[in-house]
């Protein structure tokens, strides 16, 4: 089994305003720097609808900085796959594992993961690696601690015929 680390949408103007955003990147770190010491590859994404790219927002977060022999997918949809070639960098990379970090949790590091599923990836989701910000729906507010806890707790439980799912800490994930 091959496994990619894909790192989605940690860039500066995404995780500022999140919950423990530099304790998140900085674990997001950790687990770049591990995956280049095992050999393991590390995919990149980046949002390019909420931030004009090249800008400071648009930037990964520091001190995050992209191998230039890594892949970076550029997206503009909450799905890293929707209309980018993250399919194709994963299966010429051989990938058949993702560990996945990022944010923001509840768009598009929750739709990705489940998008990896049904496309047909074990992805094992980082516990404390994904954040997000408190989030308002008709008039119902929602605090960023709560929907990664669900998230977590969502990922625990999905089942799809033949793959498998797991929710590890930074500090223990396989890479």
């Amino acid at each position: 089994m091959t496994t990619a680390l894909l790192v989605i949408d940690v860039q500066a103007g995404v995780v500022r305003p999140c919950l423990d955003g530099q304790q998140v990147v900085d674990r997001v770190d950790g687990l770049v720097r591990r995956a280049r010491a095992e050999g393991v590859p590390v995919v990149w994404v980046q949002d390019e609808q909420d931030f004009p790219v090249d800008t400071d927002d648009w930037q990964l977060a520091a001190p995050l900085v992209r191998d230039a022999s890594e892949p970076l997918v550029r997206k503009t949809y909450r799905d890293s796959f929707a209309d980018t070639d993250l399919h194709v960098v994963l299966t010429d990379l051989g990938v058949s594992r993702l560990v996945v970090a990022g944010a923001q949790t509840d768009y598009c590091v929750r739709t990705t993961a489940q998008r990896a599923a049904a496309e047909g990836f074990d992805v094992t989701l980082v516990e404390d690696g994904h954040t997000t910000t408190d989030a308002e729906w008709r008039g119902a507010v929602v605090a960023a601690a709560d929907i990664i806890a669900h998230t977590n707790m969502y990922w625990s439980g999905l089942r799809y015929p033949g793959r498998r799912f797991d929710v590890v800490p930074a500090a223990t994930v396989a890479l």
